[in-house]
């Protein structure tokens, strides 16, 4: 009788921790669609308006920066960061912490590109 308990105490356990993993790789994959919405819109050279600093800069600067090679590079930022969170899902999914690590590496690393190349130079200048 204790074996029969213990038993089902297990699988009730295991049952809720597998649901809470694939909650976080729904959010995941709910996250990355919109990541990859965003990043279309931008590679149409659209959505500028929603790219931070750039949307509260002055007219008269805004006039100055080439719109569409800036939308073209967040938009291949933005796929980069779309294939991060796909590594985060995926690591959710098949229980394997590395894919996490790699993600997140990745991640880290795109986002310090990002910033540092598009602010050195006069990358996106008219």
């Amino acid at each position: 009788m204790k074996l029969l308990i213990r038993l089902v105490r297990n699988l009730i356990i295991n049952t809720i921790e597998r649901g809470f993993m694939v909650m976080g790789a729904s959010i995941d994959i709910i996250l990355m669609m919109a990541f990859l919405i965003f990043a279309y819109f931008l590679s149409q050279g659209k959505g500028a308006f929603l790219l931070s600093g750039y949307n509260t800069m002055p007219e008269e600067k805004k006039a100055k920066i080439d719109e569409l090679e800036l939308c073209k590079f967040m938009s291949k930022i933005m796929y980069g960061l779309s294939f991060c969170i796909g590594l985060f899902a995926l690591s959710e999914l098949l229980d394997q912490q590395i894919l996490f690590v790699v993600g997140l590496t990745l991640f880290v690393l795109l986002v310090v590109f990002a910033v540092v190349y598009s602010n050195t130079g006069n990358r996106f200048k008219k």
